[in-house]
């Protein structure tokens, strides 16, 4: 009784040894000597190699994390700067205003587009604000006498002042088919007619071409903006908005972007 009681029974001892088993298990697995497996702890020494895996597992996850708040924030900065953007144009195009008496040119350019458009063209030319009309984009189908009995013009004036272009499809081929007129005939100054909206975007493309001719906007304003009222009138936005798009196509292949000041040039045609 006495040697029992004084000595570890087999049991105890057992369990002793598996406890300190056990202890000496968790020890090793959390410094990282062991690595855990579906059969338990197995020794190894790649265990480090795991840890080390999974600590580069954030700073990727916190790459990937900051990339896409990234590109979120530049999206929505774009987004504002595209919104800032058409307000301003909008605001340009409101303060385009039509010259009452604008000073005289070599020529004047007419692009097609409406019927207003040909309308103050044509009382320009009539007016001796320039020598020539070039009327550009006109409809390869559409007939001489068509286009007198439209614009209301007499065979004299026809055929001695007014040249047409049949070619031109886009704003794009209006400069280009008006920048040829322009050398053949040597002209240092035009007066460019077409709307309003249209103008900032065609004054762009001819300035891309005619480098050295002075160029006087005489915009056509069919409905004002200045009141607001076009932000209630769905085909004003669209067309406006439709306008800014290509504003900025052109804009963004334009190597003279810097010249253009629609509204100082009109402000400046109308003080001359």
């Amino acid at each position: 009784m006495t040697e029992r009681a004084s000595g570890a029974s087999p049991v105890d001892a057992g369990a002793g040894s598996n406890r300190r088993g056990r202890a000496s298990l968790s020890i090793a697995a959390i410094a990282g000597y062991e690595r855990p497996s579906r059969d338990g702890w197995k020794a190894g020494g790649d265990g480090e190699m795991d840890l080390d895996r999974a600590d580069t597992r954030g700073p990727q996850l916190n790459r990937f994390g900051w990339l896409g708040r990234g590109i979120l924030a530049a999206s929505g900065i774009a987004g504002l700067a595209f919104v800032a953007g058409f307000g301003w144009f909008a605001n340009q195009i409101s303060l385009l205003e039509t010259p009452a008496d604008p000073p005289g040119a070599d020529a004047i350019i007419v692009l097609t587009g409406g019927q207003f458009r040909l309308d103050a063209a044509l009382d320009l030319l009539r007016s001796g604000k320039g020598q020539r009309l070039l009327i550009s984009g006109v409809n390869p189908v559409a007939r001489d006498s068509e286009l007198k009995a439209v614009m209301g013009a007499d065979d004299r004036l026809f055929s001695c002042c007014i040249d047409i272009d049949r070619a031109a499809i886009d704003t794009v081929g209006n400069a280009a088919e008006s920048a040829k007129w322009v050398n053949e005939h040597a002209y240092s100054s035009i007066i460019l007619v077409t709307n309003n909206y249209h103008m900032p975007r065609s004054l762009l493309e001819m300035r891309r071409l005619l480098k050295t001719t002075e160029l006087r906007p005489y915009p056509v304003v069919n409905s004002r903006l200045d009141d607001g009222t076009w932000l209630v009138k769905p085909d004003a936005v669209r067309v406006l908005f439709t306008e800014y798009t290509k504003f900025l196509t052109a804009l963004a292949r334009s190597p003279f972007v810097g010249r253009l000041q629609p509204a100082t040039a009109t402000r400046s045609a109308n003080a001359g």
